[in-house]
Order: structure tokens, then sequence, then C-alpha cells
């Protein structure tokens, strides 16, 4: 398979599990997290499916396009482990939906940030929060939920808080 092959399925794994994730917390209240802002894209699709919601971005520098940025109030920049860390107590039990996309293609880097996010969700998320993520996430206890029809497990990841 081309890499742009690869890469297009990829962005439809992401959308459509974006989609499902969204769709499936649409009668829970609570705010969003995108754990990793890149250059937009998802944070503008989460704008657009999650209209009236808060959404919180974390990005460790911010180099997306000036459209995709949110205000300060819902960015936080800096270290992933950093900032994730000191808005716990604020979103304790609070968040319904997290978008986790920081994969590097590094592994021993992406299982230490995988690692510390899993432990993490349980306390961010409110019962019946899901999590989409690029990475496996999943923590003890975490309900793993069937991808959309097309989405070949291992390409993205889907959890629910029980």
């Amino acid at each position: 398979m081309s890499r742009l092959d690869s890469f297009i399925r990829r962005l439809q794994a992401q959308r459509g599990c974006i989609d499902l994730a969204v769709d499936r917390v649409a009668a829970l209240p609570g705010p969003v997290f995108e754990l990793g802002l890149g250059n937009g894209r998802t944070y503008d699709h989460l704008r657009e499916r999650c209209e009236g919601r808060e959404i919180f971005v974390f990005e460790r520098k911010v180099a997306a396009h000036p459209d995709c940025v949110p205000d300060a109030e819902h960015l936080f920049e800096g270290s992933l482990e950093e900032t994730l860390e000191a808005v716990l107590p604020r979103f304790r039990d609070a968040v319904a939906l997290v978008h986790a996309d920081f994969g590097s293609g590094r592994p021993e880097q992406d299982a230490r940030l995988s690692a510390f996010i899993a432990a993490r969700l349980p306390q961010l998320l409110k019962a019946g929060g899901i999590v989409a993520s690029d990475q496996n996430v999943g923590w003890p206890g975490a309900e793993a939920l069937d991808l959309p029809p097309g989405v070949k497990p291992g390409r993205y990841f889907l959890f629910r808080k029980a």
C-alpha cells in the first residue's frame, strides 16, 4: 500500500471514530478534550460536530492554521504531562469526550505517553465518557468499543469509561 493510501485510510479511520464517539456522547454533558492540535484539522471537525460544547486543546507548541487555534481560555500550551496533570482538579470526572492524536512514530516515546494518558483518563472522563485515540490508551476497567465499519483494529482505538 502506498504511503498516500495509508494516510487516506488513517484519516478516514480518524473521522469515523471521532464521529462515532461524538454520536455516542451526544446526550452526555461535559467538555471535549483535544490532545494534540497539530495543524488543527480534527479540532476544526470537533468544533463543527460538537457545536455548543466547550473544547479544550492541549498542544506542546501551536503551529496550526490560524483559523484552527482556540482562544487562550481553551488552549493549554506546553508538555502534555504538565498541562494535563495541572487540569486534573478542575476537570475531574467531567469530560465527555477525549480525542487524542499524539503518535510520533517512535514506539518508546508513544508507549510512555500512552501510559501517562491512560492513567489520567479514568480521572478526567465522566461515567459513559469516550476516548478516541490513534494510540492504545486503554486502562484497567475501560470498555473497548467496536470500531466503525472499515476501520482495521489497531489503526484507531475507542474506549468508554464504565
